[in-house]
């Protein structure tokens, strides 16, 4: 049944589907549109209202629950509905990632349409929470107002505000006092650090008039129990600066690496400016089986340390290598893949397009005492060309780690042309992988997958692709 509401069609009734895309479930209105709501576990059934109509679809919000899905768990953060970061906590862990196994296998038959293998059941993290290594913090000069802040009626300041952007909203910010991502210090620093500027009027950032001192937290630790904390500040004023700066120093020993920036660009990404490096210093250290990797503020690094020693543990096996392979490693970031498969290889060579991730790669393999690696820069469908593989020999197995796009066909051309025995593609987007699994069907049999959860409590997912010659 459906009835209007303040010119909104409000759904009476819907039962929630299925999990969709992004995190967002699935119903369907009388009359078979799809409608997409936030915030409700499939088995769900409510009253929608929607706030959206396209063709073939509306986009709605749950306004009341006539029942309760036996998928549905009671989410551990206060934040959870307004922050956009956990879209799952409200699920029971097991349904996550039976969900997150039928996302990979519905892409790779209905993207791909190839034959596949039976799937390795899905990899869980055995951390549910407090599993990132990496936190981003935005500050801003007014903060965002939940919906029951708003309606409690109480006399509410718009202050400032350090935590995470408003989903689809670039201005507002959330102010966080626990998030379950992190392990500790991070919310004692986040929470000391916008006390202490409150205290002591450091001016938090407004995005809208590109106004104010303290821009952006970011809060790095590794599994050696190190610590990387990096200040963005709109602009330069000593004095303030330093008084943030000494106060963390000072309040926690045990930051290995306090770094800052000064950025006064329109947006706040800081992968072209100088980041200088206050006290300790300016990396810090990862261990992998044995290995260290250093970790700068710019580098690249998989966010679940523990799941990815699973991912690469995994990907290692499926390349199937006896030490007599040269190995070709694309997409090799700062060379983790690489070092990690290198002594089960005879040779691996590593080709990644940013200048920083290789430079980091090489001081890494220094540090680990590793010879049989070789990396080099340069735009993946530039860089593997002919000229490429008659410089470094014909690749026995090549493992892939693509961005999200996934292959750029020309490089999918070239590992079809070059027909390695062995192909091991690593992806968080299993769609992209479909796609390029579909192009190399002429020459290359899926024999071996299975989906691998880093990120639990969100909808995002690895998969891992085992290819060999038909």
């Amino acid at each position: 049944m459906a009835r209007k509401k303040t010119d909104k069609i409000v759904f009476e009734n819907v039962e929630v589907l299925d999990a969709g895309a992004k995190g967002v479930s699935v119903a369907k209105a009388p009359d078979g549109k799809i409608i997409f709501i936030p915030n409700v576990v499939p088995g769900d059934v409510v009253d929608v209202q929607t706030f959206k109509k396209r063709k073939a679809y509306f986009e709605g919000k749950a306004v009341a629950f006539h029942k309760l899905s036996a998928q549905r768990v009671e989410p551990v953060c206060q934040h959870f509905g307004a922050c956009g970061g956990c879209k799952w906590q409200n699920m029971g862990y097991e349904f996550q990632l039976g969900y997150k196994h039928q996302e990979v296998e519905n892409n790779l038959k209905r993207i791909g349409k190839i034959e596949l293998p039976q799937f390795e059941p899905i990899l869980g993290s055995k951390e549910q929470f407090f599993y990132r290594n990496k936190m981003e913090f935005s500050f801003s000069n007014a903060r965002w107002l939940t919906d029951d802040e708003i309606k409690s009626g109480e006399e509410l300041g718009k202050e400032n505000a350090l935590g995470f952007h408003i989903p689809k909203m670039w201005d507002k910010i959330l102010d966080i006092k626990k998030c379950y991502l992190q392990q500790d210090p991070s919310n004692a620093l986040r929470n000391e650090i916008r006390d202490f500027a409150n205290e002591n009027g450091l001016e938090f950032f407004n995005p809208r008039e590109n106004t104010g001192l303290l821009r952006t937290l970011m809060i790095r630790t590794s599994s050696t129990g190190e610590i990387m904390v990096l200040i963005q500040f709109f602009k330069e004023d000593k004095k303030k600066r330093e008084l943030l700066l000494d106060f963390l120093k000072d309040r926690f020993p045990e930051i290995t690496s306090l770094q800052y920036v000064i950025n006064s660009k329109l947006n706040d990404t800081i992968y072209d400016q100088n980041v200088i490096c206050y006290h300790g210093r300016d990396y810090i250290l990862e261990e992998m089986e044995g290995l260290k990797f250093s970790i700068n503020a710019k580098s690249f690094y998989q966010t679940n340390s523990d799941q990815a020693y699973e991912l690469y543990s995994i990907t290692r096996d499926f390349a199937g290598l006896t030490g007599n392979e040269l190995v070709y490693d694309l997409y090799t970031g700062t060379g983790t893949i690489a070092q990690f498969v290198s002594k089960n290889a005879k040779k691996v060579i590593g080709v990644e397009a940013v200048p920083e991730a290789i430079a980091d790669a090489k001081v890494n393999a220094e540090r680990n005492n590793i010879t049989n690696c070789e990396f080099y820069v340069g735009d993946m469908k530039n860089v593997f060309n002919d000229e490429f593989i008659e410089q470094h020999g014909q690749p026995d197995v090549i493992i892939t780690d693509p961005p999200r796009d996934g292959m750029h066909k020309d490089v999918v051309a070239q590992i079809l042309k070059i027909a390695p025995e062995r192909v091991v593609y690593v992806s968080c987007n299993s769609a992209t992988q479909a796609r390029d699994l579909a192009l190399m069907d002429e020459m290359y049999k899926v024999v071996r997958v299975r989906p691998v959860d880093m990120f639990p409590q969100t909808h995002h997912v690895e998969n891992v692709v085992l290819l060999e010659k038909k």
